[in-house]
């Protein structure tokens, strides 16, 4: 029997998990069908669309992401104190991105007056969409349901296009977040669909890595926050550099009895990249520059401006940006 997976996902243990799909019987419905010469690429961008707008809606961050031809993997956090900080008028704008609500929820949209049995009405269905939009097993939901419809229709069938349910795994510590991420973004080198990360379609990395050659971090994935150090702002605990480098290493480590791995004739990443140490020390420390001096949300910064008897609010600009 398939263990219920709320005993599978923990916020209090862990707010990273690993989920794979796999296509019914690891068909080729998202690729090149060799038994037929039928092409199905285009779902692949279709995966790839439909997980990054759900994660401007949910509050999970996409960490790492590969859509392979038959199964994806994807590396999600779970952000509970972004749905606690949202108001029940930024749930019910997000919620109805991807569903319908209640009468009342809509009523309380248009600026209706509610009499207090509607307030604690909507107030309950609230409640309810806050915590499905911190919820893994619906964002999966959402995402693979969304492709099977189009999939289908496409095929004019009906029927499973995903296996029954994904699997997902919880990241305990750095080390298992690292070597999960390595692992995903290194899926098309290992199964010889591409030479070098870089050249990697439908991948996180790929992603990070046409970002960083303009000084940026993607905004749709979650962002490097440098070393793990106290008053750590939000992002993954790691230099994004240090990490590009791990996955180049990596990927030319890779036993050889493995379908598919790096080059050792290949240059370095940064070498191949052609990106400069100035620029890279610029991108890994940008979100420092945000914040300067302080960094919280905009009362919590007013609040700390009062008490050290500050006249001017440190990085309030970049503060209010940032967590609206």
């Amino acid at each position: 029997m398939a263990t219920p997976r709320r005993n599978l996902i923990s916020v209090s243990n862990t707010p990273y998990y690993h989920c794979i799909s796999r296509c019914v019987r690891r068909a080729y419905l998202c690729g090149l069908d060799p038994l037929t010469g039928r092409s199905y690429e285009h779902r692949r961008d279709w995966v790839e669309n439909k997980l990054l707008q759900l994660g401007r809606i949910f509050c999970i961050d996409i960490c790492a992401y590969a859509v392979m031809s038959n199964h994806t993997h994807l590396v999600l956090h779970i952000d509970i104190a972004k749905a606690k900080r949202l108001n029940n008028r930024a749930i019910l704008i997000r919620w109805h991105k991807v569903f319908k609500s209640t009468f009342l929820c809509q009523r309380f949209l248009n600026g209706e007056l509610l009499t207090q049995a509607e307030l604690v009405a909507v107030n309950a269905r609230v409640n309810l969409y806050r915590e499905r939009l911190s919820s893994i097993s619906w964002f999966m939901r959402v995402l693979n349901e969304s492709i099977a419809r189009k999939a289908n229709l496409e095929d004019g069938c009906k029927g499973r296009f995903w296996e029954g349910r994904f699997k997902s795994q919880a990241l305990l510590d750095e080390a298992a977040l690292a070597a999960c991420l390595a692992y995903v973004d290194l899926n098309p080198v290992r199964a010889k669909v591409a030479d070098l990360p870089e050249d990697s379609d439908y991948t996180s990395i790929k992603s990070r890595i046409n970002a960083a050659q303009n000084n940026k971090q993607p905004k749709s994935l979650m962002r490097f926050a440098d070393k793990p150090r106290k008053h750590m702002p939000k992002g993954l605990p790691f230099e994004l550099e240090t990490y590009l480098k791990l996955v180049d290493c990596t990927g030319r480590s890779i036993r050889e009895n493995k379908p598919g791995k790096i080059s050792e004739n290949s240059l370095p990443i940064l070498e191949r990249l052609n990106i400069c140490t100035e620029n890279w020390l610029t991108l890994t420390t940008s979100f420092t520059r945000s914040f300067k001096n302080t960094a919280g949300k905009e009362q919590a910064i007013t609040t700390y401006s009062n008490r050290m008897k500050r006249k001017r609010r440190s990085s309030i600009t970049n503060s209010q940006a940032l967590f609206c």
